[in-house]
Order: C-alpha cells, then structure tokens, then sequence
C-alpha cells in the first residue's frame, strides 16, 4: 500500500533538506510512497503546525521543527 508522505514548510533550506532526505529513503529503498510538498501557510496552519519542516506520513505528524535522519526516516515509513 502506498504511503501519503506530505512536508509542510515555506520553502526555507531547512524544508528543502527535509525533502531531499526523504526522497533519497524512499528512491534508496523502493518504498512505494507519494511526496506532496505543502507550502501554504493557510493549509499548513490546518495541522496545528508551529514549528516547520514537519513530516506527516499518512496525516500523522511524525517530526516538526528540524530534519530528520535517513534512519528516522526509513523507520517511520516502515
């Protein structure tokens, strides 16, 4: 079953690490799985999200306010 992987932030560094470390766990382990990249304020507001990048994976938010590692990653999506 594919995973519904969503990043919520600006567009800052911190949120462009962010994606670049999950999209390196997914590609290096074939984890089926769906990156959205949401940078609206308004929708990122809807997850009661004060601290950006956050990583929600299957509308559960896992981490908030910093990058996680491909570890961290890898063991949240699986």
């Amino acid at each position: 079953m594919s995973k519904s992987i969503k990043i919520l932030g600006t567009g800052c560094s911190k949120c462009q690490s962010m994606t670049g470390v999950v999209k390196e766990v997914i590609s290096e382990n074939n984890i089926d799985a769906t990156i959205e990249k949401i940078e609206d304020v308004m929708e990122i507001m809807k997850y009661n999200v004060m601290a950006t990048p956050a990583l929600v994976i299957d509308d559960v938010i896992t981490i908030k306010g910093r990058i996680p590692s491909k570890e961290e990653v890898l063991a949240l999506l699986n």
